[in-house]
């Protein structure tokens, strides 16, 4: 396990204190139970906790700022400048609270895309930070501070560069400028709100070394706000543990990773994904602790707040003991040769070979941009330009859903990244699931709500979310009904895209355990696309690792990981956060 090395107590310099402090929801229950937690200059406070634990409540209020609906009731955030007397946050008025924000505080938001203006060039939003808070005595000394800062941040500063779109970054240099942002004014205070949450390995480890670097050099405190174990692992000196609006657990890194007190932080810690596979994350997935989703989500009557509830029939097997893979049937169920798709003059797959055979998983592994989800959808027939043929059980499916057959529609389905666009959220959960059955028009009407039943009863999520709206449901809870919506129709294949990727530690578990339940019970085969390598043993069989439209590595689990023979492949190991 790595950690960073734990401060000495002489070295601590209180930037920021937050002293017993409550905020409930407006004429409803408390979020924060009188929370305490100090930042000290130059390190590195990791805030961990599932949706609804209360973190991001906790660094917003770092900002003065509470959401509609909550208010600030009683304690206080204090606030100690390099270069002035203490300020007491609550004593502000609202221009002295924009003052201090990106100024004195700063904050990086989770998306990346979502953090930039779209029509503003991606110098001139760094610029803005510097003019609206009159940085230095001309604007020279603010274009000068621009290029600094983004070679800070290790971006080109040139003024082509500057003048880029967000559009035409990645997603691991659109973060960086919101890096850059944050740090223009010099800020003694960051606040970090799960900034790697949707990046690639690779790219995760190239912007935690920039915070990192970052924090000391310019001697900033720091609050990183995370429910990924493994990253706090690398990135943290201190660790605050959040749950349902208290901490409780609280010390150096070392100590809380390697030797727990509180049995929640215990359960946290079985649910990371360990690359060797030796643990059983179904065991890790049951009965977390209740968390009320009062802060992230809406959790109706009976919703379990992001955790869900334990699968007792789990098979709590790991995927090379489930279902049959490999060499142990003739024959292929899927078959893709040659596929190629390209964009104009680029292109974004180029002749990929492939096979799926059934009953088996396999994990199409690959950073941001490899062409992964272009390939699945190919697969699918979501996307239908492409060259090349798939093949499902030996007989060639059109290139469009539009063209294939009833029966081949049905066979393969897919199941989407976001469990929170996946669902209308006008519908029920009963009148989604009942959609494919309605299209397809092979059961009487009158089978449908027993079928869709059935399929929330495999999901694990049972018989009483029928009447239920997404709305009413957690995370996880929405990724299982859209799973169930898939297993309607009874496919042979199941093209499970990022399905994870959003999701806390101890529900990507369950999802997992889920998954092999599936393969067990029903024979499914599964394409799991993905860019966490170290889900890979719990969820496959088989890995193809997809780099620039090219498959460069592929084979059994243990080969791939433990022989790889591709120097990116050997990158992406290099690069994982592991406890």
């Amino acid at each position: 396990m790595t950690t960073a090395p734990a401060p000495a107590e002489t070295d601590l310099s209180t930037v920021l204190r937050i002293d017993q402090l409550h905020v409930s929801a407006v004429g409803g229950s408390e979020i924060l139970h009188g929370i305490s937690l100090e930042l000290y200059r130059g390190r590195i406070l990791g805030l961990v906790g599932e949706s609804g634990s209360g973190k991001t409540t906790a660094g917003l209020a770092c900002l003065g700022h509470y959401r509609d609906g909550l208010v600030h009731t009683s304690g206080d955030i204090e606030l100690f400048p390099r270069d002035g007397d203490p300020i007491a946050l609550s004593g502000l008025t609202g221009d002295q609270v924009r003052d201090m924000r990106g100024h004195r505080v700063a904050y990086i938001p989770q998306d990346p895309a979502l953090s930039l203006n779209p029509a503003i060039r991606v110098g001139e939003q760094i610029r803005e930070v510097l003019d609206v808070h009159g940085f230095g005595a001309s604007a020279q000394e603010r274009s000068a501070r621009v290029a600094e800062v983004l070679e800070d941040v290790g971006l080109p500063s040139t003024q082509e560069y500057q003048r880029r779109w967000p559009h035409q970054l990645s997603g691991g240099q659109q973060q960086r400028i919101g890096i850059a942002m944050a740090f223009a004014m010099f800020p003694d205070v960051l606040i970090l709100d799960e900034p790697t949450t949707g990046l690639d390995v690779s790219t995760q480890a190239h912007v935690l070394d920039t915070i990192r670097d970052m924090t000391k050099k310019h001697d900033v405190a720091s609050l990183y706000i995370t429910h990924d174990l493994a990253v706090v692992a690398e990135l943290a000196d201190r660790v605050a543990v959040m749950l349902r609006g208290d901490v409780v657990e609280e010390g150096s890194a070392a100590q809380v990773l390697s030797d727990p007190q509180h049995e929640y932080t215990r359960r946290l810690l079985a649910a990371v994904p360990d690359l060797p596979g030796k643990k059983d994350l179904t065991l890790a997935s049951g009965r977390m602790p209740q968390v009320k989703e009062s802060e992230d989500a809406s959790a109706g009557p009976g919703g379990r707040g992001g955790v869900v509830e334990s699968d007792e029939s789990s098979t709590g097997l790991r995927a090379s003991e489930s279902s049959p893979a490999g060499g142990e049937r003739d024959g292929f169920l899927l078959e893709v040769s040659g596929l190629g798709m390209r964009y104009g003059s680029n292109t974004v797959l180029d002749g990929i070979d492939m096979t799926l055979q059934p009953g088996e998983s396999l994990m199409l592994l690959g950073e941001s941009g490899s062409g992964k989800t272009t390939l699945s959808r190919c697969i699918a027939g979501l996307i239908d330009g492409y060259t090349g043929s798939v093949r499902l059980q030996g007989e060639q499916l059109a290139n469009s859903t539009r063209k294939r057959t009833l029966q081949h529609r049905q066979d393969i389905q897919y199941v989407f990244q976001s469990p929170f666009s996946s669902l209308n959220p006008r519908r029920t959960i009963g009148e989604s699931l009942s959609v494919p059955l309605e299209m397809s028009g092979l059961l009487p009407k009158a089978q449908h709500r027993q079928t869709v039943e059935e399929a929330l009863d495999a999901v694990r999520l049972g018989r009483s979310f029928y009447d239920r709206r997404p709305g009413d449901l957690s995370g996880g809870e929405r990724q299982r009904a859209a799973i169930a919506r898939a297993l309607v129709n009874a496919p042979s294949v199941l093209v499970c895209d990022e399905i994870t990727s959003a999701l806390d530690v101890s529900v990507q578990a369950s999802i997992v355990g889920l998954l092999g339940t599936l393969r067990a019970e029903r024979g499914l085969s599964i394409l799991f696309v993905t860019h966490n390598i170290t889900l890979a043993r719990h969820v496959s069989d088989h890995i193809a690792v997809l780099n620039k439209g090219k498959i460069v590595d592929r084979g059994t689990v243990d080969d791939v990981l433990e022989n790889p023979t591709h120097d990116y492949t050997k990158a992406l190991l290099s690069d994982i956060p592991q406890l």
